[in-house]
């Protein structure tokens, strides 16, 4: 999902003149909660995309929010991933249509909850 959040991040500039930052969380422990605390208080918004059900990884990054944040400022989240359905067989880039996981995707939503913070 790095290189697909890469990509999105490249339309929201191109198109939506918003800036945005990747972090690649590779690891769920440990997980990087520094890098994490640092970024929800210095962008306001948190967008987590895994190629699985959604929950798990946006959980876990949300209970590292919780516990570190400033709360000096509103923050807003979104979890992009697999919407409580069950797989498909397909190729991969198939499947990452199918269930909404591509660049284009990413970065529709993105924009959206920037205008929700609006």
């Amino acid at each position: 999902m790095v290189a697909e959040a890469m990509r999105a991040a490249y339309i929201l500039k191109e198109e939506y003149n918003l800036e945005s930052r990747i972090l690649n969380i590779h690891t769920l422990k440990p997980i990087d909660k520094k890098a994490i605390i640092k970024a929800a208080d210095e962008t306001d918004i948190i967008i987590t995309c895994k190629e699985h059900q959604v929950g798990g990884f946006g959980n876990s990054v949300s209970g590292v929010i919780a516990q570190g944040k400033s709360y000096d400022t509103p923050l807003l989240m979104e979890m992009i991933g697999l919407e409580d359905k069950f797989g498909e067989s397909g190729t991969p880039w198939e499947l990452t249509k199918v269930f909404g996981l591509t660049a284009e995707h990413i970065a529709k939503r993105a924009e959206k909850i920037y205008e929700k913070k609006k």
